[in-house]
């Protein structure tokens, strides 16, 4: 993927980013499935360490297993943990998220 490719692939990764309803959590992997680049799932991880100051709730992206992969871009190992909390996002006993209860799939109704 070239430098203007990426951009590109990143504003879009964004637009998805801002869709995540309150409450709830989507993976690396189905955003990248979403936008029809599979196995871009790392690259979504890199959209989402470039959109630092852009205000999105990056917090709602979790690895495909409900884990909290994307916290170090927060402050700490807590902070991502907390935001989740607040909107009511439920951890089970291993401090994932409850990806049954809380995943929204873009582009699928809820």
């Amino acid at each position: 993927m070239d430098r203007k490719d990426s951009s590109e692939f990143f504003d879009r990764v964004w637009d998805v980013v801002a869709e995540i309803p309150f409450g709830k959590v989507t993976t690396y992997g189905h955003i990248a499935a979403h936008l029809g680049s599979k196995r871009a799932a790392r690259t979504v991880g890199w959209a989402l360490r470039a959109a630092a100051a852009k205000g999105l709730p990056c917090h709602r992206v979790v690895n495909r297993f409900g884990g909290l992969s994307g916290h170090a871009a927060f402050g700490g190992p807590h902070v991502m943990e907390d935001l989740l909390r607040s909107e009511g996002v439920a951890f089970t006993d291993d401090a994932v998220v409850d990806i049954k209860r809380h995943l929204w799939i873009p582009g699928e109704p809820e």
